[in-house]
């Protein structure tokens, strides 16, 4: 590849036979636009029995190409993303919060059931005759 003019415009050029080169930019610059996905299972097997399968997921592609397709863990990773982080903490606060309140409810029933269960035996009380 070589640059062509002044003004940066980058043009090919070709080797003998007729065929252009291409250099990893533009081999790089492909895959990040389209996606590059390369999947493999790896299976331990001894007698019939499974011990062991590692399943190899990789995907290779731009920001863009990614959330095209639907891929965007980074952006809820607490460990990329301070957002993700204070989502992630607001999480835990809800869900203390949330026992609490079920610890709550909880005290309170059990005191109206105490409540109810004095409130019959002094009923039972009056109504019974001396």
């Amino acid at each position: 590849m070589t640059v062509v003019g002044g003004g940066g415009s980058y043009e090919p050029q070709p080797y003998g036979g007729g065929h252009q080169s291409t250099n990893l930019a533009d081999i790089l610059e492909r895959v990040l636009d389209k996606g590059l996905v390369i999947a493999g299972d790896i299976q331990v097997n001894l007698l019939d029995i499974e011990l062991l399968t590692i399943k190899l997921r990789l995907v290779v592609a731009s920001l863009e190409t990614a959330k095209a397709v639907g891929i965007d863990w980074w952006e809820t990773d607490p460990w990329l993303n301070s957002k993700a982080r204070t989502l992630e903490r607001q999480d835990r606060d809800l869900e203390l919060e949330n026992r609490e309140l079920r610890d709550r409810i909880a005290e309170l029933e059990a005191g109206r059931n105490r409540r109810e269960a004095v409130e019959e035996r002094r009923e039972s009380r009056e109504s019974d005759p001396p």
